[in-house]
């Protein structure tokens, strides 16, 4: 670690440590000569897993930091590599971010939003203008700085890439869901300046109203439905940005920065079309109260009608022999009523019959529930949505298929953690499982910030809570005598992530003995796994053999002979 006090390559003078972690320490440093405060990061080698690659990270990020330069962008002045460790020597941005602005105060003023959209719409501009272009694609509260001065800094750029020209996509799938594209999600072709004009529309979301959209319900309605007293031509801006199809969206930053601009333009318009529409809203009013009545016994009908096929389609699908007849009876169940949870429900257990959720059958999924119903005009899942209690049911099962079963993404545990939000948000009554979904959405933040609190230095405590976690979800699990099949994944992430975090849970407090425990117990149940001999031999042998390895590397980390 570098000493209080001691000059870096002769000019950084070092102050104060200002953050540590178990990756990185980031340091208060001072170039005298210059009377300019910085910001030092250093990344040691040791004790880093895998630090080639982060090193690699690191030098990607700030390569492409060190050839921009503009006023709301952080400078990257120095890089200073030896043996021991890696030094990035930046900015020292005071303020905070929009994400914390957003905690402590709701809803942020319209005028500050615009003003600060403004400013994201000329830095975006710049970085869409480089040659080779620069696609920033997490734009969002937390990754922007509010300084003292009012002015805005957009910062961290560990997803940021160059656009290139004739690429049909993406090789990964990076971003924050929410505030990301369709197109940051894989199969949607190459993200683009457009990509960045989606994120920013999500963020000036998220700060007019004061509702994240990475967070249930994972929507974004019109800003007036949630604030009248909004701007309608901002409404407007929003919904335009937030397109799915990215050639309905604005085009460029500059054509955003204009409407943004000119945005009391837009609202006069808005007002003008309002009127025209007050003109015929009493004839329409009369219109419908005739209707009403003539339409109330079809609908009756319908409804009844609607019911039978959709238990007589359940029951073709429960005596069908072969998968794919199972799951065509239940999808045309679900088209039949797409806001009941039963044949969603279905699907899921039959996906996972297996014990495997594979891609095609994510994607099936994905598609059902985003399929606009033909009577209602909305997606299946926002009617599914209308009864939270089995809506919550059908969340807690699917978010198990990705927890447990879905090996085809590596961020699999993130997108369970989504759905496990959803249980706890709508509710239910089941109070067994409303505690597993609550200690499963724990376990997933974890999994989704311990990376970044490492390199920020800010993960003390968080293995200690993590491990209680997980003991809390084994203990659920056991005393409700469940399957074999959740029992033995549940089993294999915990000898998993105590051999990666031994030496974590170590320096965090968590005892040899309770840990050593713990295995011992999995290692004396797994024999007991009668039926995962027949489905799932080797990869039951090999937990066992991992069981085996986890035991010797505690031993060794806690100094046991």
């Amino acid at each position: 670690m570098l000493e209080i006090g001691s000059v870096v390559d002769g000019t950084y003078k070092v102050l104060n440590k200002i953050g540590q972690g178990g990756m990185s320490v980031v340091y208060l440093a001072m170039n005298e000569r210059a009377n300019k405060q910085w910001a030092i990061k250093e990344v040691r080698r040791q004790g880093v897993k895998d630090f080639d690659v982060v090193r690699q990270s690191l030098i990607a990020e700030t390569d492409m930091l060190k050839k921009l330069k503009h006023k709301h962008l952080p400078s990257i002045v120095d890089v200073i590599e030896n043996e021991g460790n890696f030094l990035i020597v930046m900015d020292y941005i005071q303020g905070i971010t929009l994400k914390k602005a957003l905690e402590e105060n709701g809803a942020l003023d319209q005028d500050d939003v615009i003003k600060w959209a403004v400013q994201l719409c000329d830095v975006l501009g710049y970085l869409h203008t480089r040659k080779p272009p620069i696609i920033y694609r997490d734009t969002k509260p937390a990754n922007i700085m509010l300084k003292p001065d009012g002015d805005i800094v957009l910062i961290d750029f560990g997803t940021a890439r160059e656009y290139k020209q004739y690429n049909v996509a993406d090789t990964t799938c990076l971003g924050t869901q929410g505030y990301a594209a369709p197109e940051q999600f894989g199969g949607h072709g190459q993200t683009d300046a457009r990509t960045d004009i989606y994120n920013l529309g999500a963020t000036l979301y998220h700060l007019v109203t004061g509702q994240n959209p990475s967070e249930p319900p994972y929507e974004m309605r019109p800003i007036r439905e949630i604030n009248p007293s909004l701007s309608s031509g901002l409404e407007k801006i929003i919904l335009k940005c937030t397109q799915r199809n990215p050639d309905d969206r604005y085009q460029s930053c500059s054509q955003l920065m204009y409407a943004l601009e000119h945005i009391e333009e837009i609202d006069d318009k808005y007002r003008r079309r309002q009127k025209k529409k007050m003109f015929g809203f009493v004839s329409v009013v009369i219109l419908m109260c005739v209707s009403f009545i003539a339409s109330f016994y079809t609908n009756w009908l319908a409804v009844k009608t609607r019911t039978i096929d959709y238990k007589t389609e359940i029951e073709i699908g429960d005596k069908a022999a072969a998968h794919k007849e199972k799951i065509e009876a239940y999808k045309k169940a679900v088209n039949i009523d797409p806001s009941k949870s039963s044949a969603y429900m279905k699907i899921v257990d039959e996906d996972v019959a297996d014990l495997e959720f594979t891609s095609e059958e994510e994607l099936s999924m994905r598609a059902l529930l985003q399929t606009i119903s033909t009577n209602q005009k909305v997606i299946n899942q926002q009617l599914l949505q209308e009864d939270k209690e089995e809506y919550a049911k059908f969340a807690f099962r699917l978010g198990t298929a990705y927890w447990y079963y879905f090996y085809a993404d590596t961020n699999s545990h993130t997108q369970a953690a989504a759905w496990f939000k959803d249980v706890v948000s709508y509710g239910l009554e089941d109070k067994n499982d409303m505690k597993k979904a609550k200690l499963f959405c724990d376990i997933g933040t974890f999994y989704k910030n311990v990376k970044q609190q490492q390199e920020m230095g800010n993960d003390d405590g968080m293995y200690k809570k993590y491990w209680k976690t997980l003991m809390n979800l084994k203990r659920e699990y056991e005393k409700e005598s469940t399957g074999e099949s959740i029992m033995f994944w549940l089993y294999k992430e915990i000898v998993s992530q105590t051999s990666e975090y031994r030496l974590y849970f170590k320096n965090d407090g968590i005892s040899y003995e309770e840990i050593n425990q713990t295995l011992l117990d999995i290692q004396q149940k797994l024999p007991e796994f009668t039926l995962m001999k027949h489905s799932k031999k080797e990869e039951l042998e090999q937990l066992m053999e991992n069981v085996n390895d986890a035991i010797i590397l505690v031993d060794s980390a806690y100094h046991k002979d």
